[in-house]
């Protein structure tokens, strides 16, 4: 058995030496608080680990867009301006249409 590195026999040692040095009476309450202060930190470990795992995952998502934004990159949206000067081009163009049709066509 092996915890923290610490084999039985190291085990023994340091629970012998802590019965004479608290006594009996007060070793369950610091064995208690022990196991709070490990359940703890075992706590903020893994609320750590989850903390850098979604940052992680959240820097991976933004370097692949980012990726596929350099290597794909989509032709710019045209101004309004010449949205603009195309519909009046073609609205011009089909108005000078009618009016020649008008003037070719038997009266």
């Amino acid at each position: 058995m092996n915890i923290f590195g610490v084999g039985l026999p190291e085990m023994a040692i340091i629970f012998v030496v802590a019965l004479l040095i608290f006594g009996p009476k007060k070793l369950p309450e610091i064995g208690r608080s022990l196991g709070k202060a490990i359940k703890g930190v075992q706590e903020a470990s893994q609320e750590f680990q989850d903390e850098l795992k979604k940052e992680t995952e959240a820097i991976e998502k933004i370097a692949k867009t980012t990726m596929e934004a350099t290597l794909d990159p989509k032709p710019p949206a045209p101004e309004p301006q010449a949205i603009a000067a195309a519909i009046d081009g073609a609205v011009e163009g089909q108005a000078l249409e009618t009016v020649e049709a008008e003037k070719d066509a038997p009266a």
